[in-house]
């Protein structure tokens, strides 16, 4: 767990990871306050290898909330640039999921692969061919918005029910053009988004998909399905998967700590792609077992880490020297 890992030109002191988890407490306008400098920056003291910012949105229109973060204009750079410097300071990776809320959106003038409402929303609008490469270029331009604010790592959020996940699943997606259909079609939006981002990320920093492995319905996503979507994506060059579940529709299914390491120590299995296993993970020794059963190459604690953001810390070996000098008083 706290053995280093690295990735292209990148290191990580250890394989934990802060996965993005959203705040809703940006500006109107999407700028970051003083809360992220406080939230990211306190994980950042507390010992955590990965820290990935929130969802953070590529269009005014694809935002979440309209407290969400954004990357889709040049005044969102300063306060995105602001956390990464002060997490690094404290010696964590920093990286950045930019994403799209798709139907899920908060305006009511959504769009969507087709005019499917995800429940108690708006019906969405069918997106166009000409717009769908408009949209593959913001995604291109927030890459390079993240570039110039010198983030670690780039994420592609592909899960959980939103603009690209809407194109994956055949539940969401009944489109009977080039981005419909087959597998192939509804793996096109995502494989040009990669290559998009791709002219503007640098190739000496990882790029990263998040990926909702199985949608737990009838019909849905299978974790098959995941295990070639994460083949074509490692044949794309993408270097890290951040492997979780469900988010398309409300979905019953057992949650209990762990649950989804299965999905990623498959594809990691199937692929020998490097993973991120999520899933209720909040004991040490799961997440040990995890790392030293070879089922992940990281772990994420979400919700561990909003209730004890120094769990690192706590869990850290005497000899690791990662306890910052004016904590050291309390570390025995």
């Amino acid at each position: 767990m706290f053995r280093p890992a690295k990735i292209k030109e990148v290191d990580f002191r250890n394989r934990i990871v802060m996965p993005a988890m959203c705040q809703y407490t940006a500006t109107e306008e999407g700028c970051a306050t003083d809360w992220h400098f406080l939230h990211y920056g306190t994980r950042a003291v507390g010992g955590v290898g990965l820290i990935i910012l929130e969802a953070t949105a590529v269009e005014a229109r694809g935002r979440l909330s309209t407290n969400d973060l954004g990357i889709y204009a040049d005044r969102h750079v300063e306060g995105l640039r602001k956390i990464v410097q002060l997490c690094q300071r404290y010696n964590a990776a920093v990286g950045i999921q930019i994403a799209h809320a798709g139907r899920k959106g908060c305006e009511p003038r959504l769009v969507a692969p087709s005019a499917l409402p995800y429940p108690d929303k708006p019906t969405p609008r069918e997106l166009s061919q000409e717009e769908i490469g408009e949209i593959v270029k913001l995604w291109k331009a927030g890459a390079g918005r993240a570039r110039e604010a010198g983030f670690d790592l780039l994420q592609i959020h592909a899960a959980h029910g939103y603009l690209i996940h809407e194109f994956l699943s055949p539940l969401s997606n009944r489109r009977r053009d080039k981005y419909g259909g087959s597998f192939q079609n509804r793996l096109r939006f995502l494989l040009e988004v990669v290559e998009a981002v791709q002219e503007e990320w640098p190739g000496d920093k990882p790029l990263s998909v998040r990926l909702s492995a199985v949608d737990h319905l009838p019909g849905g996503i299978t974790i098959e399905d995941s295990v070639r979507i994460a083949a074509k994506l490692k044949e794309r060059g993408v270097d890290l998967l951040d492997v979780s579940s469900g988010g398309l529709l409300p979905a019953s299914f057992n949650l209990a700590p762990g649950y989804q390491i299965k999905y990623a120590a498959k594809i990691k299995e199937e692929v020998g792609i490097p993973v991120i296993a999520a899933g209720l993970i909040t004991k040490a020794e799961l997440a040990q077992e995890i790392l030293s059963g070879g089922r992940a190459d990281f772990v994420a604690l979400g919700r561990e880490l909003l209730r004890n953001p120094y769990w690192v810390l706590k869990e850290a070996p005497l000899q690791e020297q990662i306890w910052p000098r004016q904590y050291q008083r309390a570390r025995l």
